[in-house]
């Protein structure tokens, strides 16, 4: 039997509950399901460049020899061996941590809502890059924070348009709470933050007391395999650095973190166990293994080698099929493109033209809060291989032009 919500239940919900809104990246995967529909809607990795037979080796033995471990409860901060394992990652981007700063949670989306219910009160304002990831405006809303965007260039945020947005929300009796970026090959853009800017950033933040949430899911997927250097690096103390395995590894353990102070580590632990209680013993065990056991650095050049095609694919079709006026970023690692179509045309309705020819993406306006990127979109080309993404924007091209 199907039970349904009624009014006198939805009038019941607490406000905060409007924020919660259906993610517009879900809302076309049933779309994207269809046969013969080319995805260039979802940021999934390729797993199938996983050795999928030594991974089942490897959680097999996880669960013969440490299994009364794994399926038991766990520490509510994560294991102290990948503690220390994340330790060693994070090195790559520059980052000198302790596993006591180390909280691990269920994937980076996790590490970021803890962060947003410890830091945010209703009203309070998070910055975020013009366009970012839908995900963290589906968090922010959630927790009724308002979102001011500051714009990208192709070096990414500006450091003096930053600095100018602060002080007018300040001038403004605002209470800001933190500066939310994804400085490396960001989603939707695939914009990065110039090694040029990144000082600047963060010294603009320290001197306007704004905390910095660096959120770094492909910082290590560059396609010239020669990472960043984190923000983190560059401030610790005024920086919460989320990490995740899901892009590096594999989703479907929901394995992330975060790092920070260790008195705001210990309280994001409590957030975390009212959640949780603790984080999958399994899944941690599983990374651990892998980390300590695999190559798993020459696992993310196998990924990033793919990308890269797969990128240049995108690029060149783009060039071939879009018409004249779009833009689009050359991105240097990650998953995405981000596409600017001449004024006039709305993405949303170019996405019925393009199912129709067989094709799905996101409109542009999904990775806005002020009602942005009417003429945008997002292409992501990791999944999908070349010959799909070839084709795909082929027929973007064509749902463009039949409107």
């Amino acid at each position: 039997m199907t039970v349904t919500a009624t009014s006198s239940h939805l009038a019941n919900m607490a406000t905060r509950a409007a924020g919660f809104q259906p993610s517009p990246v879900r809302a076309v995967f049933d779309v994207s399901m269809q046969p013969g529909m080319i995805s260039l809607a979802g940021g999934n990795p390729y797993l199938p460049a996983l050795p999928l037979e030594g991974i089942a080796e490897l959680a097999r033995g996880v669960v013969l020899e440490r299994g009364l471990e794994a399926l038991q409860y766990g520490s509510g901060a994560g294991t102290e061996e990948l503690q220390a394992l994340i330790c060693q990652v994070m090195k790559r981007e520059g980052i000198s941590a302790a596993p006591e700063n180390i909280q691990v949670t269920a994937g980076s989306q996790m590490a970021l809502e803890l962060v947003t219910k410890l830091f945010c009160d209703p009203g309070d304002v998070v910055i975020a890059e013009g366009p970012t990831y839908v995900g963290a405006l589906g968090v922010f809303e959630g927790f009724q924070a308002e979102v001011a965007h500051v714009a990208m260039d192709d070096d990414g945020v500006d450091p003096e348009h930053l600095q100018q947005l602060i002080a007018g929300l300040k001038a403004a009796g605002k209470t800001i709470k933190f500066f939310y970026t994804i400085p490396n090959f960001n989603n939707p853009s695939g914009i990065s933050l110039s090694l040029e800017r990144r000082q600047r950033v963060v010294d603009v933040c320290r001197a306007e007391d704004v905390l910095i949430v660096e959120d770094n899911p492909y910082g290590l997927l560059a396609f010239d395999g020669a990472p960043a250097p984190a923000l983190h690096s560059l401030d610790p103390d005024n920086v919460l650095y989320l990490g995740s395995f899901s892009k590096i590894f594999a989703p479907g353990l929901r394995v992330g973190w975060v790092v920070a102070p260790e008195d705001v580590r210990g309280r994001l632990q409590i957030a975390s166990e009212a959640t949780t209680i603790c984080p999958s013993v399994l899944s941690q065990l599983i990374v651990e293994n892998y980390i300590s056991s695999y190559d798993w650095r020459g696992q993310i050049e196998a990924y990033s080698s793919v990308y890269a095609s797969r990128c240049r694919a995108t690029l060149d079709a783009l060039a071939a099929h879009m018409p004249d006026g779009t833009h689009w970023t050359t991105p240097a690692g990650g998953f995405f493109t981000w596409v600017t179509l001449p004024e006039g045309i709305d993405t949303e309705q170019v996405l019925a033209a393009a199912i129709d020819s067989g094709v799905v993406f996101v409109p542009g306006s999904a990775f806005y809060a002020d009602g942005g990127g009417a003429n945008q979109l997002r292409i992501a080309f990791s999944y999908a291989d070349e010959e799909q993404l070839s084709e795909g924007v082929r027929r973007l091209g064509e749902a463009i032009r039949g409107l």
